[in-house]
């Protein structure tokens, strides 16, 4: 797992080509220590999620990393470890574009889906194939999904195995554009948003993941917070702990 920076743009891409860029434990872990940096990086004002050039975008979990797991391991770490980290990625405060330049299959599906904006290849095509080797979507594949392609396609892809074109992902809104080259669309993208105010697409980001419920309760609280740090009742509060003496609040 890479994170490379060219100006304002940081971009987190996938590198296990020769499995397809198959997810193993160790670039969850990557994916995560990078959210973190990313977070504190006021530079960065768009991160691109891209994977090394092979016939799939992500072809899910590795097979070989989960599957000596114990059962307990596999339901306690591998599933909740990567929801979490999944959902770090999905919260990241910076917008993210997904440059979807093969098959998304499974995990690889669950990791597309957490970006703000999607470019699907012509060629490629989203898939949930879990139960073909007897497990489920773990990583929220039944749950962000139905969010943002609705209950009847998650159905197609989880229950019948079916794939979903590029054209049917951008008929339901999953992606903004079918592109010949995603990776060089989605740079052009995320270098547009240099020219737009960060303050305000990090609230609008914050508003609009308050209203479909994805991490209400910290997106509401960060909101909230943001209202009352300028303020000079804040200054005051935090002058008069300093200074070991009672506020005097002015309520502005």
């Amino acid at each position: 797992m890479h994170l490379r920076r060219s100006g304002a743009t940081a971009e987190l891409r996938l590198d296990n080509p020769t499995k397809l860029n198959a997810l193993t434990a160790g670039m969850l872990a990557e994916i995560e220590r990078h959210c973190g940096a990313l977070e504190m990086d006021a530079s960065v004002r768009a991160v691109v999620i891209s994977a090394e050039e092979s016939r799939a975008f992500c072809a899910g979990a590795d097979i070989l990393a989960w599957s000596a797991l114990s059962p307990r391991d596999f339901a306690r770490h591998w599933v909740r470890d990567g929801h979490r980290i999944f959902d770090r990625l999905a919260r990241l405060s910076k917008p993210t574009i997904a440059a979807i330049n093969g098959h998304a299959f499974g995990g690889g599906l669950e990791f597309a889906a957490v970006a703000d904006l999607r470019v699907m290849s012509p060629e490629a095509t989203l898939a949930l194939p879990e139960a073909d080797v007897g497990i489920v979507p773990g990583w929220s594949g039944t749950q962000r999904l139905i969010r943002l392609l609705g209950e009847p396609l998650v159905k197609e892809m989880a229950l019948f195995g079916r794939r979903i074109t590029p054209e049917r992902a951008l008929s339901a809104g999953f992606i903004a554009e079918i592109s010949d080259d995603p990776l060089a669309r989605a740079r052009e993208i995320a270098e547009a948003l240099s020219s737009r105010s960060s303050q305000a697409t990090e609230v609008a980001k914050y508003m609009i993941h308050a209203a479909v419920g994805e991490d209400r309760d910290a997106m509401i609280e960060a909101l909230g917070a943001g209202m009352i740090g300028p303020t000079q009742d804040r200054a005051e509060g935090v002058a008069a702990f300093r200074e070991k003496r009672k506020p005097n609040f002015s309520g502005t």
